[in-house]
């Protein structure tokens, strides 16, 4: 028998085009509806989160190709051509990152805290950042949990093995009786990944320079658990939290909870029903509060089935995190619905949401943040 092996030829125009359309779909998402947004979430994720690694690897990678050969010729030109217009695309998203926030975020804060709030803030204790005198490389933040949790800081939060691990972020020198505002980071996934690491890296390595204990929780997930055992593992890390973190230089009495996505879901959850026994099973009786929460692009809502994509969302719950009909358990939607259970002594909430995000359109939260505030 005779084997022969087929080598495929380089296509560097259709390269280099799907390479513009991905840049183009991190500027702008290219789907908004249907199941295609999860892969138009998952390719524009390195593109808009991170465009400045994303340009280094397109250049290296434009290097080797040239040296290969692939952009001579009229199609190799035009394959160039398209590759730099990538590049340009790359170089809007950065600077759209680094001018957009910081004058929206300034806005939101003067709105509700008033045009001094700054001043408020220099009259708080201030810590000085603790600077390690290395350079900051562009992913220097994701390998900082090297520098604030020590191995003896892992530690376990409840029963359930390694879905109930805790990573506390903490600086060497804080003392054990500092006091230090607390911070829990219950990460996303949909309710089916929950991994602690590597989500929030750059938060919790920003406040924990400043003098914060940060606190990276997991929980179970489905669809190997069922709702709501998600929620219940929030609570109960809350629980620990409020009867352990003074030993690790953390105060008990000021602790605010963050998360995305799914842990924008859960954060807003725990924070709108503290101590509620339905969803603290065998620990009904522990302080489950809050002081402040701060989703990020979550979800509010779990009962409604109109509007762009959510016949898509209330499937997901149906088969893999509820295991329930919609139709006949609508009080199990309803109840995990922040939106649902919001209290008139609720904590105040501060809602971050991406104009352009894919999978969970802003008017979700616009619609939160119009009931928190009526």
């Amino acid at each position: 028998m005779r084997l022969t092996r087929t080598i495929r030829k380089p296509r560097p125009l259709t390269r280099a085009a799907l390479e513009l359309a991905n840049a183009a779909n991190g500027l702008r998402p290219l789907a908004r509806k249907g199941y295609s947004t999860v892969l138009v979430f998952w390719f524009g994720w390195p593109t808009s989160e991170v465009p400045g690694v994303y340009f280094s690897a397109s250049l290296l990678d434009a290097l080797r190709r040239g040296r290969r050969g692939d952009f001579a010729g009229r199609r190799g030109k035009a394959a160039l051509a398209l590759t730099v217009a990538s590049w340009a695309v790359l170089g809007v998203i950065k600077y759209r990152g680094i001018t957009t926030p910081g004058p929206v975020l300034e806005a939101g804060l003067r709105d509700e805290l008033g045009d001094d709030y700054e001043e408020a803030l220099d009259k708080l204790p201030q810590t000085e950042p603790r600077r390690s005198g290395r350079r900051t490389l562009p992913l220097g933040n994701t390998v900082a949990r090297r520098r604030y949790v020590e191995k003896t800081n892992v530690v376990s939060y409840g029963p359930h093995g390694r879905a109930n691990l805790a990573d506390i972020w903490r600086r060497h020198d804080l003392p054990r009786d500092g006091k230090a505002p607390v911070l829990l980071q219950v990460p996303g996934g949909a309710w089916v990944i929950g991994m602690r690491r590597p989500q929030g890296y750059p938060l919790m390595s920003h406040l924990a320079a400043r003098g914060w204990v940060c606190v990276s929780i997991g929980y179970r997930v489905s669809p190997r658990h069922t709702w709501p055992d998600h929620i219940v593992d929030v609570k109960r890390a809350l629980a620990w939290v409020k009867e352990n973190i003074s030993r690790y230089g953390g105060d008990p009495n000021f602790v605010a909870i963050t998360g995305g996505s799914a842990g924008g879901h859960l954060c807003s959850l725990a924070a709108l029903t503290p101590n509620d026994p339905k969803f603290q099973p065998g620990f009904e009786d522990a302080d489950t509060s809050v002081v402040a929460a701060v989703p990020v692009y979550g979800r509010y809502d779990w009962f409604s089935t109109e509007g762009e994509g959510r016949r898509e969302f209330v499937d997901l719950l149906q088969r893999l995190v509820v295991k329930k009909k919609f139709a006949t358990h609508r009080d199990i939607f309803v109840d995990a619905s922040p939106i649902r259970r919001l209290r008139a002594d609720a904590p105040p909430f501060f809602v971050l949401h991406g104009h352009d995000d894919s999978l969970i359109p802003v008017g979700e939260a616009e619609d939160f943040v119009e009931e928190l505030r009526a």
